[in-house]
């Protein structure tokens, strides 16, 4: 299996392209084609584990790249807690994706990429490059804390991360460090892009990237997908999913599951304000905007980076997006008031991403009762425990929050960061001085 830059520039395999994260020409890494799964894979999807169906998905990517017995091991770490389809009503299931050490998805595809990278690098020293909105940088800085010859770099938006986000970013010390930049999650992905590309800091270091620019976030971040039919397929109805989408990330992975030959119905890309791909949808034109901030601030991206690899998965063809993917903004408000109606109705705690997703559902569901379209089962991608978002949703259900343990642990740690504006010549030279 090739891997090939969206921008067709650049050509390598898997190590290279995981280790690398994004290519010279500033695309991000594709396999050549998507793999297909046999039928019989998807007829025992029931009888199998999550780690069964994880090793089993990974191998299509991977090939002869690793051996079985090291991508099991590998595996069987990263998927170590669990991943619930949950009933919140008739037709409507939140698989809970924040069961695992920083209670939010993106352990998953975190804990993968930090164990094949180090698989890969055979222990020569790396510097990790990490933009975050909220999740990505605890899930990351997790998978990565300790692991020999690699230095992390997190940069995060001053003032746009919850007050507990920010202590699973900053406290860690040791190999990981926190870049406090004075703007928004699109400064902070722009500059990672710049150090990334930048020649002088690729002749002095070995550079990658930790956000799902990197194709070792994507490839587990499939895994959940298969799962959930595994949990769900007795229904007997059509699977929908409702992703709450950012970097565009977590949807791009679920078209790898279909196009592997996984029966979704259909996706709903559910954005809050930052809306830039539903108006592509109704426009054909892309549009990014500078973002804006939310109470689902981990969704508040402009200028989401996957949008790149989806249209190289629908040949940039918006017609093609149209055929698999509805998709809808929300405001803070209509959040506040699903994460009220959810609780009070069904007494589901939802974040207010998972809200969002929520939303999603309800729409299409009413527009398809209008036009009389056939039943499905509904699937939320619960994406962080509703304790990451404590101030918000204390606020709006008028009621306390119980904080797991797992999280409470980083309210008593010391915040360690570093303060830089958006000016990239001085995070270089911080860089520089970090031998």
């Amino acid at each position: 299996m090739k891997y090939i830059s969206t921008r067709k520039q650049e050509e390598t395999n898997i190590k290279t392209a995981i280790l690398k994260g994004l290519a010279d020409d500033g695309g991000l890494f594709m396999p050549e084609y998507i793999p297909q799964l046999e039928a019989d894979f998807f007829e025992n999807l029931p009888n199998l584990t999550l780690q069964q169906i994880g090793f089993r998905v990974a191998k299509e990517f991977l090939g002869e790249s690793i051996s079985d017995e090291n991508l099991k091991e590998i595996i069987d770490e990263v998927l170590n807690f669990e991943i619930p389809a949950v009933k919140i009503s008739d037709n409507i299931y939140s698989l809970e994706l924040f069961h695992g050490p920083t209670m939010a998805f993106k352990d998953v595809g975190a804990r993968f990429m930090a164990r094949m990278m180090a698989y890969f690098s055979e222990g020569k020293p790396m510097k990790v490059i990490a933009a975050t909105s909220g999740d990505t940088g605890s899930a990351v800085a997790s998978g990565f804390f300790n692991v020999p010859g690699i230095e992390v770099y997190i940069l995060y938006p001053k003032g746009k991360v919850s007050p507990l986000q920010e202590k699973q970013l900053t406290t860690w010390g040791g190999n990981i460090k926190a870049l406090e930049i004075d703007g928004t999650f699109d400064d902070c992905q722009a500059l990672a892009k710049q150090i990334l590309s930048d020649e002088e800091l690729n002749q002095k270091f070995t550079l990658t990237s930790a956000n799902s620019i990197n194709i070792a976030r994507l490839i587990p971040q499939s895994f959940y997908y298969f799962w959930t039919f595994a949990q769900l397929q007795k229904l007997g109805k059509p699977i929908i999913f409702s992703v709450p989408s950012g970097n565009f990330g977590n949807l791009t992975a679920g078209l790898f599951a279909k196009k592997m030959g996984l029966p979704i119905h259909q996706f709903i890309a559910s954005t809050n304000a930052n809306d830039v791909v539903p108006n592509y949808l109704e426009t054909g034109n892309f549009n990014a905007k500078p973002s804006k901030q939310t109470i689902s601030n981990a969704m508040d991206v402009g200028n989401p980076s996957n949008f790149e690899r989806m249209k190289s998965l629908f040949n940039d063809d918006v017609s093609e997006f149209k055929k698999e993917i509805e998709s809808y903004s929300f405001s803070d408000d209509e959040t506040k008031s699903t994460m009220i109606k959810v609780k009070n109705e069904f007494g589901y705690i939802l974040d207010p991403h998972g809200a969002v997703a929520y939303l999603g559902l309800e729409t299409l569901r009413q527009a398809q009762s209008d036009k009389k379209g056939e039943d499905f089962v509904g699937v939320l991608l619960e994406t962080a425990h509703p304790a990451k978002f404590v101030e918000v949703v204390e606020d709006v259900l008028k009621e306390k929050v119980e904080i797991p343990e797992k999280l409470e642990a980083f309210n008593r740690k010391e915040k360690q960061s570093i303060e830089f504006s958006t000016d990239f010549e001085l995070v270089k030279e911080y860089l520089f001085k970090e031998n």
